[in-house]
């Protein structure tokens, strides 16, 4: 997010002046005797009392995101825009300190490396920090409560600037890291929520600005079977299944219509067919995603027309000015009622209600916390695990795990770009500030035993790297070359591959007859040069890893913590760029277009696959479901009282991993379906289930249970309907496959969710 040009013209209140967060005074101020602060009365009630008591003119100033309060009822001004993708960060909201407590948070890594891990649980763990240290910030008055978090847009194409922000390119696994993101932020408490969070951005967004293709002017085609499979399935979970506190709506357009105007979108998919409608459940735009409702996307003639047709869509928060601008000219106009606005603020002000901001005492847990609970050792600790959990080792010819002598030493040269990374090269996209930043090159000078020849970056002229990268490798027993690819918010990639520059200094340093190792970090690069290439003794993946990561990766080089990530997005070939626009929506292979189709499951020529990922030890997987492989359709939907039927439980698959080999490792298990059922010509293999085994023992044999519901078995129509077809099915167990389960479902083939039609489509 990021305000366009003009927009800081119309503020009248800036973010550093509506920082105080403080909570109304609902025992002794003005609205102490108002129905708001009358704990006893349901969240509708109260939030309706509050608007009742807002004058018409104050309504327009209280629907923007930095809000001047209203001072005559002892109602604060109040910044809506916080951010914590991976950690507190900086943001409109959060006020850190220059120095001292508060002048940092715990910083995670990004998502695509902790969804990497394959791990719900160290998910939810990693949320429940951040919304308790979220919490101490608002307590000390440096922070609100309502954050712009996570963003769950799939990462289908690999040239997205912001693909880091996701946990990857698969539907199923975004739903499942969403729900336990979800609880950890918001909690479980039946009274309150810990903070708000928000799912973004909706929807058929991930183009920043490729070739000239910005995302404030982008109208993504997307078919209605494409649509409902896949962009839309992870606010699905989010919204239908997680309850979510708010929804944020795109820059984009889709099929023709902004977002944050589409009552398609935003009242009949979200509202009404997902049942997103409890008190407290509020629409925010992306910042300045109104305006871009009258230019550049020309939907409205006017701007009065832009604000008014956005609120009514149900866009009840604008990130920006334009509603402050231009909602009271809309209003004279006569293009919305007192009704409509009302709707907007009794929605965001039931949030706040459900955060505990209206209660005349401190009874909420939350208001206890303080900076003691900010970079606890624990929090540190689940920051290093979060990095280890994810690193995948792509290629291994025995190198690793290092071995490092008890008596003597030996000599590492830790060279290239990224040796000596930068904080934002660590943290990535949407950081705080984090206590301490531990890169590769630190991480490797504490190492006991170990000397260290750093040369820099090879390829930097002015420095004469590349002689002093060559000299360092050759009075080494051991290099280890660290580089990556580092993309983000407005900076879409046009090339995937390594540079020519890059690969001849690396495989000159590499043909000098030592160990080499290529530590990756950043976004996915195509690896193919060094695959096959025979002086490159290893390649690991490091993604964006955080505070810790200098220690999680080294931790893992070593083998004091044993690899187990797997690749969270197809790893494609660098040709791939030229194969395909960015702006092409499309997932399935089309022969007229040329699209060769997108991600695992129409993408048949990874350079790596997704969910690909080595281990230092040998695992043999079974699979055991029983003595049943047949099952009539109508029998199971007979016992199935779910109220979305996608839900109902159809089989729990016991799949055993044996550790056959002598080191103890996480095993990540991964289940697929695939078969033939269905219309379509090829079918799709998609995940469906996965479980992280932790600390399989040699000779020891553990169990996963691979959950699937009847909604894992359907396909989705041309109409964007899930379906469950009669056919052959196959559960595939992991990545390559290790063991198959057959089984067949028999009878009417049957609509388990019927997708709503887009009125405007003809």
């Amino acid at each position: 997010m990021a305000l366009l040009a003009g927009t800081a013209l119309g503020l009248l209140v800036t973010g550093t002046a509506a920082a105080g967060h403080l909570f109304p005074d609902c025992e002794k101020g003005p609205l102490a005797n108002n129905t708001v602060c009358d704990m006893t009365a349901s969240v509708s009630d109260r939030a309706k009392a509050l608007v009742a008591a807002f004058t018409t003119e104050e309504k327009f100033q209280l629907v923007v995101s930095t809000s001047p309060g209203v001072p005559r009822l002892g109602l604060p001004s109040y910044e809506w825009w916080q951010e914590a993708l991976h950690g507190v960060a900086s943001s409109p909201g959060v006020l850190f300190a220059p120095s001292g407590d508060y002048s940092y948070a715990t910083s995670f890594p990004q998502p695509i490396l902790m969804g990497a891990a394959f791990d719900d649980g160290l998910i939810e763990a990693v949320a429940t920090v951040i919304s308790t240290e979220a919490r101490a910030f608002n307590n000390a008055n440096r922070s609100g409560l309502d954050y712009w978090t996570p963003n769950i847009n799939p990462y289908r194409d690999p040239r997205w600037g912001r693909g880091q922000e996701t946990p990857g390119e698969d539907s199923f696994h975004i739903k499942s890291y969403v729900k336990a993101l979800i609880k950890g932020l918001q909690g479980d408490d039946p009274d309150y929520i810990k903070v708000v969070a928000t799912c973004k951005h909706f929807a058929g967004y991930d183009i920043e600005d490729w070739n000239g293709n910005e995302r404030y002017e982008f109208d993504a085609i997307i078919n209605p079977q494409e649509l409902s499979e896949y962009y839309m399935q992870p606010f699905k979970a989010c919204a239908r299944d997680a309850k979510v506190a708010s929804i944020m709506c795109s820059y984009n357009a889709l099929n023709g219509v902004p977002t944050c105007a589409s009552s398609y979108i935003l009242q009949d998919i979200l509202r009404d067919h997902w049942n997103w409608t409890d008190d407290g459940f509020y629409v925010v735009s992306d910042c300045d995603a109104i305006q871009n409702v009258y230019m550049p996307h020309n939907h409205s003639p006017t701007r009065e027309g832009a604000a008014a047709d956005s609120l009514v869509a149900g866009t009840d928060l604008d990130c920006g000015t334009y509603y402050q601008l231009h909602l009271p000219g809309a209003y004279e106009q006569g293009l919305f009622d007192d009704a409509v606005i009302d709707q907007a603020l009794v929605r965001i002000y039931s949030a706040q209600i459900r955060l505990g901001m209206f209660d005349p005492t401190s009874s909420s847990a939350y208001r206890s916390l303080a900076f003691a609970n900010v970079n606890t050792p624990e929090s540190q600790d689940l920051a290093l695990k979060a990095a280890e959990e994810g690193i995948v080792l792509i290629k291994n010819d025995g190198i690793l795990p290092l071995q490092i002598p008890s008596n003597g030493s030996i000599t590492l040269a830790v060279i290239g770009p990224w040796a000596n990374a930068t904080a934002a090269q660590m943290q990535g996209n949407y950081a705080g500030i984090a206590p301490f930043i531990h890169n590769p090159l630190y991480a490797a000078s504490q190492l006991v035993n170990v000397n260290v020849r750093y040369a820099g970056a090879p390829g930097d002229p002015t420095t004469g790297g590349y002689p002093a990268a060559l000299s360092a490798a050759n009075a080494s027993d051991i290099v280890i070359y660290v580089d990556g690819s580092n993309s983000g918010e407005s900076d879409d990639r046009n090339l995937i591959r390594w540079s020519g520059e890059r690969q001849d200094i690396m495989t000159q340093i590499a043909g000098l007859g030592k160990p080499f190792i290529l530590l990756q970090m950043g976004d996915q690069l195509d690896d193919a040069p060094f695959l096959n290439h025979e002086n490159v003794s290893a390649i690991l993946w490091a993604g964006f890893p955080g505070q810790a990561g200098g220690d999680a990766i080294f931790n893992i080089i070593t083998g004091k913590t044993a690899p187990a990530g797997r690749l969270p997005v197809t790893q494609y070939p660098a040709d791939y760029v030229n194969q395909v626009p960015m702006t092409d929506m499309g997932l399935r292979p089309n022969e007229t277009s040329g699209n060769p189709g997108r991600t695992y499951k129409w993408f048949n020529d990874a350079t790596v696959p997704f969910g690909y990922g080595l281990h230092y030890t040998d695992f043999s997987v079974s699979v055991d479901a029983g003595d049943e492989s047949s099952w009539d359709i109508a029998d199971l939907l007979s016992g199935c009282d779910a109220e979305y039927k996608d839900l109902c439980a159809f089989q729990s698959v016991t799949v055993n991993v044996e550790n056959t080999g002598d080191v103890a490792s996480d095993f990540v298990t991964l289940g697929f379906v695939a078969g033939k059922h269905g219309p379509e010509p090829h079918p799709i293999k998609q995940l469906v289930a996965y479980e992280r085994l932790f600390d399989v023992t040699p000779g020891s044999t553990a169990s996963a249970q691979l959950n699937l519901t009847l909604g894992s078995l359907g396909r989705h129509d041309e109409a964007g309907n899930l379906v469950l077809y009669a056919g052959e099915y196959n559960l595939l167990v992991d990545v390559p496959t290790s063991s198959v389960w057959n089984f067949t479902l028999s009878g009417d083939d049957t609509v388990l969710e019927e997708w709503p039609q887009d009125p405007g489509t003809p």
